[in-house]
């Protein structure tokens, strides 16, 4: 089965060209008003119009109402990735929308991976990343990762992929580690926090390629 990526964080028209023209999976749009990631629903939809149906378009969320989250969808959505603290019972409930659900859970520690678990039933992904401190702003894109060996042995409750710190410098090995089969980064096809580099991109995504 080939590695796939989802390039996160895009926000406009040269990023997303390079994202398709390059292999990307999935992309990724953040509606979130702390990132300096964030995209305004409409300029979320502008880009999905130019983009072709088989790849992913997923929302990135952090505790979303449902106003802002049906919005999104009808601008094109195939997937909401929420992270946040959303409870599995506000997970299970957003099925209702009709598209995949996926869920972060920050991972510092082994014990942290339990909290997949609980998501069975609810989410269709789980989508595994580097704990940031509690006092930090955003939840995640901010270019730390931890220790792939913690998902060796781990019995995966759902379908998952594998984030926090990746770059082209490193993506292999976290691929060889975890045996992660869908990698997603944000920061690390980045020039400046925000702002995406089109070379780092295919880069990351030559590199996956090779895998």
């Amino acid at each position: 089965m080939p590695v796939r990526a989802k390039i996160c964080g895009l926000s406009t028209p040269e990023t997303i060209g390079a994202a398709v023209r390059h292999g990307a999976s999935h992309v990724g749009f953040v509606f979130f008003a702390k990132s300096p990631r964030n995209v305004a629903v409409e300029q979320a939809a502008a880009l999905i119009a130019t983009m072709p149906a088989d790849i992913g378009k997923v929302g990135v969320f952090v505790d979303p109402d449902d106003d802002l989250l049906m919005r999104a969808v009808a601008a094109g959505l195939t997937a909401l990735q929420l992270h946040g603290k959303e409870p599995p019972e506000r997970v299970g409930a957003l099925r209702r929308i009709g598209v995949e659900l996926w869920k972060a859970v920050p991972v510092k520690a082994r014990a942290d991976l339990a909290l997949a678990r609980t998501y069975r039933g609810a989410a269709d992904r789980i989508l595994y990343d580097a704990k940031t401190p509690e006092t930090a702003d955003l939840p995640g894109g901010m270019g730390l990762r931890f220790d792939w060996r913690l998902l060796d042995g781990f019995a995966h409750p759902l379908p998952w992929a594998l984030s926090g710190g990746l770059d082209v410098n490193n993506v292999a090995d976290a691929v060889r580690i975890s045996g992660a089969r869908l990698v997603d980064t944000s920061s690390g096809v980045e020039s400046t926090p925000g702002v995406k580099d089109v070379g780092k991109i295919e880069r990351f995504l030559n590199a996956v390629a090779a895998l």
